[in-house]
């Protein structure tokens, strides 16, 4: 049998706070906080995730890797550092990897450098090509941590850092590494607003998943990243599963089956019924076509009254983080918390007669007891599909 891996650290940083017990506070908070109206990304404000924590210095890094998502993800790094140079010296560092899943990299500072350019006819001397690259995170960690394991990033769109964690873990379970440091990153730029825009798929107002009324995401940002061993930690990353279904560019395969496979796959995985699972973390985009797919999945496969969520509202679609973001508040839900607290739903309460009906959680719920099991979802463009199940160890 295979080992089994641990989710040993997590740091992260998004639109509710900076690290765990912020972050914690505000997602099992009886009252919506997060997305809020904010200028600069578009012709108008708009509700964003923006994180207003401050953010890490980035003197450790060369100027070509310098962007607002590697000061968020040094961020999410600075609250585990001390752990993560402890595996580092433990294990060494060609037996650590690094794994991450990302879809901006740094284009908001190529937005920057081309209005200047259009501006003064010469791009700023500050920038670097190297900045937008899709392997910078990846090349980031591992310069300022001095690992010489393998080092890559995922991207996939929306399942980008859910996968990052799949493969991380597949890396420990064949004896590659000792240790992988993965999770993602995402920061705001106008280039990913206006291109969701024009798709008709950004809402003005705080999002609305599963309600009649539901009309587009809100876009956040946030880093999220996770030490991962085969030593025994708080949390277990028990099932992935992966799939992808290739309906349609942009759209989701309508019935539901390229989600199903990916869910189905991680509790195999796991090893879990469908009856075990205490909570789903819903990819609940709020998009009409998404939602749609995603409750005739989760009702088909786990039945009407398994608990459920989408924290978009919370902290917007995050987009290549969202898959890290959500399996850290899958952590968060897991570990000290006996009371059994669950990320809220919040919505209108117009409830979509053509929808199956799913056990949304309240706002303020809890279990009554620890949670044994959550299942996070996390699908994509082109119909790229992944399911993490996490247990508390």
């Amino acid at each position: 049998m295979p080992p089994p891996v641990f989710l040993n650290q997590l740091g992260l940083v998004c639109a509710l706070g900076s690290g765990k017990q912020e972050v914690a506070r505000a997602l099992f908070a009886d009252t919506v906080s997060g997305v809020a109206s904010h200028a600069g990304y578009a012709d108008r404000p708009l509700h964003l995730g923006v994180v207003t924590a401050p953010l890490a210095a980035q003197d450790a890094l060369p100027p070509s890797q310098h962007s607002r998502n590697n000061a968020l993800l040094l961020t999410a790094l600075e609250q585990v550092r001390a752990e993560i140079d402890a595996a580092v010296a433990r294990f060494g560092p060609s037996r650590v990897a690094v794994v991450m899943g990302t879809s901006t990299s740094g284009i908001g500072e190529s937005e920057s450098a081309i209005a200047g350019h259009m501006a003064t006819g010469e791009l700023p001397p500050r920038f670097h090509l190297q900045q937008q690259e899709l392997g910078s995170p990846a090349l980031a960690l591992s310069h300022v941590l001095g690992t010489r394991g393998p080092a890559y990033v995922i991207s996939t769109a929306c399942s980008s850092s859910a996968k990052a964690l799949a493969s991380a873990a597949r890396m420990l379970r064949t004896g590659t590494v000792d240790a992988v440091l993965t999770g993602g990153v995402d920061s705001l730029c106008g280039f990913t607003v206006a291109g969701f825009r024009s798709l008709d798929s950004v809402s003005e107002e705080r999002c609305n998943p599963m309600s009649a009324h539901r009309h587009g995401i809100n876009i956040g940002e946030a880093a999220a990243l996770f030490l991962m061993t085969r030593e025994p930690g708080p949390v277990r990353l028990s099932g992935w599963g992966e799939s992808s279904d290739a309906h349609h560019i942009s759209a989701p395969e309508p019935g539901g089956k390229g989600a199903m496979a990916a869910i189905q796959q991680a509790l195999k995985r796991a090893g879990l019924s469908p009856e075990q699972v205490d909570y789903v973390n819903l990819h609940g985009t709020a998009t009409p076509q998404n939602d749609a797919m995603e409750t005739r999945a989760v009702h088909a496969l786990l039945g009407p009254g398994v608990k459920a969520s989408s924290t978009k509202p919370l902290t917007g679609h995050t987009l290549g983080a969202a898959g890290a973001l959500e399996a850290a508040f899958a952590f968060l839900t897991l570990v000290d918390n006996p009371e059994g607290h669950l990320p809220g739903h919040f919505w209108d309460g117009a409830v979509d007669d053509s929808l199956p009906a799913l056990s949304l959680v309240k706002p303020g719920e809890s279990l009554g007891r620890p949670v044994k099991s959550v299942l996070s979802n996390s699908f994509a463009f082109g119909g790229s599909n992944a399911a993490l199940v996490l247990e508390r160890a």
